[in-house]
């Protein structure tokens, strides 16, 4: 059963053995992912308490269902059935991670990576509401390309990482669900219309089933469903939007069973799940046939007639787990997901990760083969020179630090710590570095 993740907002190298050991309250299932974006004026810990400026460019009802509000608009793409998922990662939340789309597609042999993923910061309002200029070069992405999907995804409630408590969170389920909030969804969709990505697929409130988010769903389940509705009609209502909503759980029982939030299949397109290499499950079996897994996930939306996804996946708990890797391709081979985008940053990754080589060969191998372009399709131009190894990822960190960067003129001086039985359980050893003048 996870606990809420703490990310550092600061760090020094005299407390940063203590810091990591703050950091580990991290839970069976929760994985180590971003504060999604930062806010306009720094990190969400220092953010305004109310909108304030647009964020610069860089995380139902009866009376609505007799209306038709909550219908699905149109039917969802359909794979053919010898075809591989639409691929994607996670690569950074803003312009970074969209130049870094074209170098991941090159490092896979020119395969055609058609996923962007990102997420809307969960600071305040203002920027849940999606300002277009945090939105706009992920949308010039999208429209590049017809065949692309762009994913996003969407906090349900304002100081989503504040680890609020019960009380709190009920009180604000409460308010959602007799429609406060609906007027900050008609304002996201409304900037997702005008950016010309109205069929942006929308993961709203992941991973309800935990404990880490402000938005989750165990305070008041039966509330929580008819906020996810009651957001979903506000989207649904402005002119021009094709939205897909995605609903997307912790791999696992969690908190709560996923199956008690779900809001029905009126409002639902696809189901989702975030699955990462850690328990509940020892084995990639486990993790399959555990109780609210892979396969329950499957015969779950296969009954109620929808697609599936898979927004977060990667290593973890296990390290370089190449049984991992291989059991995950195999099953997006044999079901079919609508999409699947790796967390691709240590210590989930295998592109931005050196931590994971030979999971890392077996996804490039694997992916290389199956998303190559058709013939004759033109491919992005990467944005770095061929031959360049590509620059990792400095945010989101695996702690949410940016590590620092080597100046000119310094030595850098690292020492690996031993984080103990307890904290070991959750972290591997890290290096501890700090950089000094050069002689």
């Amino acid at each position: 059963m996870p606990h809420p993740r703490r990310r550092l907002r600061s760090v020094c190298v005299a407390g940063a053995a203590a810091g990591l050991l703050v950091t580990g309250a991290g839970g069976a299932q929760g994985a180590l992912r971003p504060a999604p974006a930062p806010s306009p004026a720094g990190p969400a810990a220092a953010a305004p308490k109310q909108p304030a400026s647009p964020a610069p460019e860089p995380h139902g009802s009866p009376a609505a269902k007799e209306s038709g509000a909550l219908a699905p608009k149109g039917p969802l793409p359909e794979a053919p059935e010898d075809s591989a998922p639409a691929v994607g990662a996670y690569l950074d939340y803003g312009p970074k991670g969209v130049a870094r789309m074209a170098d991941l597609s090159r490092w896979l042999g020119g395969a055609d990576v058609r996923v962007g993923h990102t997420y809307l910061p969960g600071d305040v309002w203002s920027n849940i509401e999606g300002q277009p200029g945090f939105l706009s070069t992920w949308a010039k992405w999208r429209r590049a390309d017809a065949d692309r999907m762009f994913v996003l995804n969407v906090p349900m409630q304002e100081h989503n990482e504040d680890h609020l408590p019960d009380d709190q969170v009920r009180g604000l389920i409460q308010q959602g669900a007799r429609g406060d909030f609906d007027d900050h969804y008609r304002k996201l969709a409304t900037h997702l219309v005008k950016l010309g990505i109205p069929d942006t697929v929308i993961v709203l409130g992941w991973e309800m089933n935990g404990t880490t988010y402000t938005q989750r769903c165990g305070p008041d389940p039966q509330g929580w469903k008819t906020y996810w509705n009651r957001i979903v009609t506000a989207m649904r209502s402005v002119p021009g939007q094709k939205f897909k909503f995605d609903f997307t759980p912790n791999r696992g029982p969690d908190d709560i069973p996923w199956t008690q939030c779900y809001p029905g299949d009126d409002t639902v397109d696809i189901v989702g799940m975030d699955s990462y290499d850690q328990p509940p499950g020892d084995t990639f079996e486990d993790q399959v046939k555990g109780p609210y897994g892979l396969q329950a996930q499957v015969d779950f939306a296969a009954a109620h007639k929808k697609q599936i996804s898979y927004p977060e996946w990667g290593l973890f708990r296990n390290g370089d787990n190449t049984a991992y890797m291989r059991g995950m391709l195999a099953w997006f081979d044999a079901h079919k997901p609508l999409y699947q985008t790796i967390t691709d940053y240590c210590p989930h990754g295998v592109w931005q990760c050196d931590e994971n080589p030979d999971a890392s060969k077996i996804f490039r191998t694997k992916v290389s083969q199956e998303a190559k372009p058709e013939p004759g399709r033109p491919t992005a131009e990467p944005s770095t020179p061929p031959g360049t190894a590509p620059t990792p990822t400095p945010t989101p960190s695996e702690h949410g630090v940016e590590p620092p960067s080597k100046p000119t003129g310094t030595k850098q001086w690292c020492i690996r710590v031993d984080l103990g039985k307890w904290a070991g359980t959750w972290f591997k050893p890290r290096k501890i570095c700090v950089s000094l003048p050069e002689d």
